[in-house]
């Protein structure tokens, strides 16, 4: 038994330090541009929030979630933008993968992927996270868990999608090079 414990922690490894690798060699441009697509993809969708939610998120709940009173319209557009960049950096990484690595620098596979982007990051933010979070942080507008709320989720879609497409397409235009 031990020496197949073993075995699979140097798999781990050896994967870990591929991995590490492949991260390495994505040249600074590609974090770059993705990180630049993020935030000014976390634009639109943050206006979306804004305007098309009955609840305060941009002002109010963004900020609560990071202990800070609010409403604070400053506050929680600063910490959009923040994930809007920290979300790009996890797509480039995450593009890593090697059934992803090519696709991610076609067009047609930036498109797809924007999509993908969508739908996963509404589902594991919007649908799961943020009702957590926020009725931790005592939101008075916390959503039901899980919030499947129709038709916000699909406006959500739509907007991570929107979100998604600059860091996708950035992402790709520098890797075609």
């Amino acid at each position: 038994m031990t020496s197949t414990t073993k075995s699979t922690a140097d798999l781990d490894r050896g994967h870990a330090r591929a991995l590490a690798t492949r991260l390495r060699a994505v040249p600074t441009l590609a974090w770059i541009a993705a990180a630049v697509g993020g935030f000014i993809g976390s634009i639109p969708l943050g206006l979306m929030m804004q305007y098309g939610n009955p609840e305060p998120l941009i002002a109010l709940a963004l900020p609560m979630m990071y202990g800070l009173s609010g409403p604070d319209l400053l506050a929680g557009w600063t910490i959009h933008q923040f994930h809007g960049v920290a979300l790009a950096v996890m797509y480039v990484a995450a593009v890593q993968w090697e059934p992803l690595t090519e696709r991610a620098k076609t067009l047609r596979g930036a498109a797809v992927l924007a999509v993908i982007v969508g739908v996963v990051s509404t589902a594991l933010l919007s649908v799961l996270l943020m009702p957590l979070w926020l009725g931790a942080v005592g939101y008075p507008f916390t959503p039901p868990f899980p919030d499947l709320t129709m038709p916000e989720k699909l406006w959500s879609v739509l907007g991570h999608v929107i979100y998604a497409l600059p860091v996708t397409i950035g992402y790709a235009l520098v890797m075609r090079r």
